[in-house]
């Protein structure tokens, strides 16, 4: 049945009675007496320090003496003094069984193993005891070159249950992307696998791992982590250092140890995209990261203990460490390394109808190409215990949602954020206190002070403007690391309006704090002096038979005051005809408008992506602007490299077209 909603309103969801009076959210409201949402969020930014010490008090998490908040300034917030924590120990706190089930992993091939809240104590004690033993102190890096599986969360819990300082890299990253994030960061242990699998094809990684080490002259101790051993029928591979194997690592049944920390004490370094330049390494602390994802996991997720928690996500992207996070609720999570497609289009859905997933979240590029495709979930599986549906890494188009109630659940929760690695949290996103609107993420999240700005700096309402945040939130970067004097830092958030963080994001919010997020503000679409994100173009490209993605730049300056190609992925044997152009010209001035029409469009095999599927608008831009390849994008960060071979013609011919037009 079509999905039945208040046309008027666009509501396509509001929460149950018994949803409202039972989620974390409603049970802090009322502990702070607070009657609204939008009251509760006011109050989160306007009162820091009542805010963030309620929630500290709300979690039990101790004394945090007199001091909440000693400095405001962005950069360099000082929270919570003196106080001591280890976030590794509020992973397994809410496990009060130890026979619960807590990891679940599968992959391509299936089928699904469950571990135990006992034996990933276990094995992240003995590691632990084992890094102790190699010399490992606070401070110290843990780097890991690992796929999604169970492996990684227990060397995760175990690094930095000492304070060990933790960054991941997907096997699916090559060798010069990950040498240049870890090399950076000088770790003393390095975590290989031995491969990966993807779309059926195993993808062997030993070589790698080898030249990694030669690569890091700081590592002393490596231990390898099987994962393709049935098809390499390696034993060890690593040469050079010493090296052990997994479970040799994990053998002693140590008890698992926490090392009490400083609230500010680096907790893990995640990396930007790397695009273009050097990685950022992004330094988020223990503290900040705690309080940050007790906030997500308990109040915008709502997850409660036993829940089953799946994003698809791989270790390179930072809704793996969210993912991680959801153990703080008590929640049993769930992995999936591989393709999501392979071996059919609606392989998760099954996953999640066999292992009753509560919340499953995913890209929005994955819920468009399953639109796309015309794949209808509950005709084949029961998901009765889905509970809501999560969505981020890209705007979600408002017919996607339509898909979401009519091909999905009626009665789901879908509940689209946006945030980042620079917070590794979101700004803005669900709310099970509020209803869901189409096309519109319900709520800021609790203490981000989140506005949407236009260039003077002026505070916009149900206007398009840049995504700020304009007071401090704990889960903000401490640091980046080798930094010096925070210039990076600042060059990165601070520029366009000192003392504000800008995120680089377009945002729409309504009076009630309701936001749409229309794409990344630095690839502004500037067409006759209309300023527009690409998002609106997509969603219109999107409803035309024919064509499966497609991506948009706007070369300001190139042929005129603006010359905007659209390029276009048509589906397996479709071309590029004078009446699909056609069509695709009517459908963006028919939802748009005459200025949003491209100057010319044009077919390529694949849209480039990085590898947690956002697309490389900039990075195109700049290399139809006249960079090379090398400057503009580093191919190691991309699912897809080979896409770039397309653009780089198209940017060929620009040139020429250019050369003849100056002559």
């Amino acid at each position: 049945m079509p999905v039945k909603r208040d046309e008027s309103s666009n509501v396509l969801w509001t929460p149950s009675h018994e949803m409202v009076v039972e989620s974390h959210i409603y049970d802090f409201m009322t502990s702070v007496n607070k009657s609204s949402y939008v009251d509760l969020w006011k109050w989160s930014v306007d009162d820091l320090d009542g805010f963030w010490g309620a929630v500290w008090n709300y979690f039990s998490l101790g004394d945090h003496g007199e001091v909440v908040l000693q400095n405001r300034r962005m950069p360099g917030a000082e929270w919570f003094p003196g106080t001591t924590l280890n976030y590794a120990q509020h992973l397994l706190a809410r496990f009060t069984d130890p026979e619960a089930p807590l990891i679940s992993f599968t992959d391509e091939r299936g089928p699904t193993k469950t571990w135990c809240v006992r034996q990933v104590s276990e094995m992240a004690g003995g590691l632990g005891h084992t890094l102790r033993k190699w010399g490992i102190r606070p401070g110290d890096r843990v780097a890991a070159y690992l796929p999604n599986v169970p492996e990684a969360v227990v060397a995760f819990i175990a690094s930095v249950s000492i304070g060990a300082i933790w960054s991941i890299c997907s096997p699916d990253f090559g060798l010069l992307s990950v040498t240049d994030r870890f090399r950076q960061i000088e770790p003393k242990v390095l975590l290989v696998t031995d491969g990966y699998r993807y779309k059926g094809v195993a993808h062997d990684r030993r070589g790698i791992g080898q030249a990694m080490v030669e690569a890091l002259p700081t590592v002393t101790h490596v231990i390898e982590v099987p994962n393709l051993a049935e098809d390499t029928k390696a034993e060890r591979w690593i040469s050079g250092v010493e090296s052990i194997t997994w479970n040799e690592a994990c053998r002693d049944r140590a008890a698992l140890r926490f090392e009490p920390l400083p609230f500010d004490h680096p907790l893990w370094i995640l990396y930007s995209s790397g695009t273009t330049g050097l990685p950022k390494a992004i330094v988020h602390g223990h503290g900040g990261m705690l309080l940050a994802h007790l906030v997500t996991d308990f109040f915008h997720f709502d997850l409660h203990p036993g829940d089953r928690f799946f994003w698809f996500s791989t270790t390179g992207w930072m809704m793996w460490n969210i993912v991680v996070s959801a153990l703080l609720a008590g929640s049993h999570i769930m992995l999936y390394d591989g393709d999501p497609t392979y071996p059919e289009m609606d392989r998760l859905w099954r996953w999640a109808s066999e292992e009753r997933f509560t919340l499953f979240g995913t890209g929005a590029a994955y819920l468009h190409g399953q639109q796309k495709a015309g794949i209808i979930p509950r005709q084949r599986y029961d998901l009765s215990s889905l509970v809501a549906l999560g969505s981020t890494g890209s705007p979600l188009n408002p017919e996607a949602y339509d898909w979401v109630y009519n091909a999905v659940k009626p009665d789901i929760w879908l509940a689209p954020a946006s945030g980042g690695t620079d917070v590794c949290s979101p700004f803005v996103g669900g709310c099970p206190l509020l209803p869901v609107r189409r096309g519109v993420m319900q709520c800021r999240v609790l203490g981000a002070r989140v506005e949407s700005f236009d260039p003077t700096g002026r505070s916009l309402v149900n206007e398009t403007g840049e995504l700020v945040v304009t007071a401090p939130m704990p889960g903000m970067p401490l640091y980046f690391w080798g930094d010096h004097n925070f210039e990076r830092y600042r060059s990165s958030y601070f520029e366009m309006f000192p003392g504000v963080w800008r995120h680089g994001d377009w945002l729409r919010l309504n009076s009630d704090g309701e936001a749409v997020i229309l794409g990344r503000s630095d690839a502004t679409i500037n067409r006759y002096g209309v300023r527009m994100g690409s998002s609106d173009i997509y969603r219109a490209v999107q409803g035309t038979q024919g064509v499966q993605d497609s991506l948009v730049v706007d070369l300001e300056g190139l042929h005129g005051n603006s010359f905007m190609p659209l390029f276009v992925q048509l589906e397996p044997g479709v071309t590029l005809s004078n009446a699909l152009q056609t069509k695709i010209r009517k459908a963006i001035q028919s939802a748009l408008s005459p200025r949003h029409l491209p100057d010319v469009i044009i077919p390529v095999s694949d849209i480039p992506r990085t590898l947690n599927g956002k697309k490389l608008e900039v990075p195109i831009r700049r290399i139809l602007q006249g960079q090379s390849v090398q400057e503009a994008v580093d191919p190691d960060a991309m699912v897809n490299p080979d896409s770039l071979h397309a653009f780089v013609e198209y940017a060929q011919r620009l040139r020429a077209r250019s050369g003849k037009r100056g002559e």
